[in-house]
């Protein structure tokens, strides 16, 4: 057997089992289920000992993970994620535009997060997994939980409208200098907030706008669908767009810059902003909102 990964178990308030404490802190097996197999395969050892799902961990442990001959090496994500906040329960993380955040394919936000995130040690720790969504072109910050209470948690700050989000787009044509869109969506409740910060002249859009967006509900595409229905679409927008009026090759300009909420375990208010991307600043030079 060839030796794959090697992990040092940190320190722990209490001691718990392997089979809970072993899901994330090796790259190639990141779920329960992944760990359970490597044990019965007689794959991993902790401290020269071959593991059981039994065994508690205390920390200090070495714990080898090998890698079988006979099987076929696991195909992992290697992504690059920037991580701006993180502690054991949660993590919040850059996206950049043109990636999606889970589904499917390969290569996603939630296949990289395992790779990019410290494991936690809460006794609880499971698989880290996005919270909310944010569109395959849309940049931004995106809310990731580390623990099965932290996932439910934050899934209820975000059911009580108690997360707030701030976007900016740049958006095509005249506009009024702010106002609030509650146009339905599906027939749902939607309400958005807008901003009008600053407008340059342009000579193909007429005008183009740096907008600041306060979405109050969280409808699918609610921000591209609202602004499109007061005539002033996000620019580069594909799907919600006027006629004649879409820019080819330059990706979105929707940037979701700050995430302000109470953490739901400390009780400390986090406030995480990200910097708007370079092909906004190339339009808008002098406006660096915070």
């Amino acid at each position: 057997m060839k030796l794959s990964e090697t992990h040092i178990a940190k320190k722990l308030e209490k001691p718990i089992r392997f089979q809970e404490y072993g899901v994330g802190i090796f790259k190639t097996i990141p779920t329960k289920s992944a760990i359970k197999k490597a044990i019965k395969k007689e794959l991993v050892f902790i401290d020269g000992v071959l593991a059981t799902t039994s065994k508690f961990i205390s920390g200090g442990e070495k714990i080898e993970l090998f890698e079988s001959e006979k099987s076929s090496s696991f195909e992992r994500l290697k992504l690059d994620i920037e991580v701006l906040f993180e502690d054991d329960f949660l993590a919040i993380i850059y996206k950049p535009a043109g990636i999606l955040v889970s589904g499917n394919k390969f290569v996603t936000i939630a296949n990289g997060l395992a790779q990019n995130l410290q494991k936690s040690n809460q006794q609880d720790a499971v698989k880290p997994q996005p919270i909310h969504r944010l569109d395959y072109p849309t940049s931004g910050l995106l809310l990731i939980g580390k623990t099965s209470s932290s996932i439910l948690e934050l899934g209820i700050l975000f059911k009580n409208k108690e997360i707030s989000k701030t976007y900016f787009a740049i958006t095509i044509g005249k506009m009024n200098s702010g106002g609030i869109i509650n146009s339905p969506i599906d027939e749902k409740e939607s309400i958005t907030k807008y901003t009008v910060l600053q407008t340059v002249k342009s000579e193909r859009f007429e005008f183009l706008n740096l907008v600041k967006l306060n979405p109050k509900t969280g409808r699918k595409h609610q921000l591209r669908k609202h602004l499109l229905s007061i005539v002033n679409p996000i620019l580069g927008d594909k799907e919600h767009y006027l006629e004649g009026k879409v820019l080819n090759g330059k990706g979105l300009y929707l940037h979701a810059s700050t995430l302000e909420f109470v953490h739901p375990f400390t009780k400390k208010k986090i406030l995480i902003s990200k910097e708007l991307p370079k092909k906004f600043t190339k339009i808008f030079p002098h406006v660096i909102p915070a």
